[in-house]
């Protein structure tokens, strides 16, 4: 398969990128097409949908070659284990991944060519696109789809405590998608140390972080700018 574009998001690395799309909804990303499909004749209508389907590829993934039939889902505290075709885990026999976002806008560009603003995107920052497809409310959505074992701590969500003052490097929009990403509890779902400090890279800043599992709260301590931390 061919990649046509890329995505760029605040994440420049897996530790706490949303665990599916959509969780998320303020978070914004913008995909760029690869030159060769950068013709604007190739988007026509797709400004009259409001989402879309993106497939993409596990870009990070190692060991491409190998997976296993059965793996942890964090959704289930990474101690039980569930058949691969019964999760969206990245270790599959083909590293091929499915999101749906908001399609936000379309920005025809001179250097760049067409770009799409979307929000609610889980994805690495450079993650590969091989596809883009409109969401169709009337055959897509299904409200009264059963989720399995997701459903299970679908709405275990953290209190999140940060001081007015170390979120005004953010934009408005970006400081409302930190805090709504923190209150899904970043931390990978094999850790629980209450003593434990967590850092975590979003939009060019390093967040650092506790979890009191007790109080089901999140404190931010310290937000720093990735270059004055090196």
């Amino acid at each position: 398969m061919k990649i046509i574009a890329h995505i760029h998001t605040a994440f420049p690395t897996k530790f706490g990128i949303p665990r599916q799309s959509g969780l998320v909804p303020t978070l914004h990303g913008e995909i760029v097409f690869v030159p060769e499909y950068r013709n604007p004749d190739a988007l026509r209508g797709l400004e009259g949908y409001s989402h879309l389907w993106l497939i993409w590829e596990f870009s990070e993934r190692r060991d491409t070659d190998k997976w296993s039939p059965t793996v942890r889902p964090p959704r289930l505290g990474g101690n039980r284990r569930m058949g691969v075709f019964a999760t969206r885990s990245p270790n599959r026999p083909n590293p091929i991944g499915l999101s749906s976002v908001v399609l936000e806008r379309i920005e025809y560009t001179e250097n760049r060519g067409p770009v799409l603003h979307v929000r609610g995107a889980d994805l690495l920052d450079g993650t590969p696109i091989y596809d883009i497809k409109p969401y169709l409310s009337f055959t897509d959505s299904h409200p009264d789809a059963r989720g399995g074992f997701a459903d299970e701590k679908k709405d275990d969500m953290l209190h999140v405590e940060c001081d007015d003052a170390l979120l005004e490097p953010f934009s408005d929009d970006d400081r409302q998608a930190l805090l709504e990403l923190l209150s899904e509890d970043p931390r990978p779902s094999y850790q629980e140390d209450p003593f434990r400090i967590y850092g975590m890279e979003y939009a060019g800043f390093e967040v650092q972080f506790q979890v009191s599992d007790q109080e089901r709260a999140l404190y931010v301590l310290r937000i720093m700018r990735i270059t004055e931390k090196n």
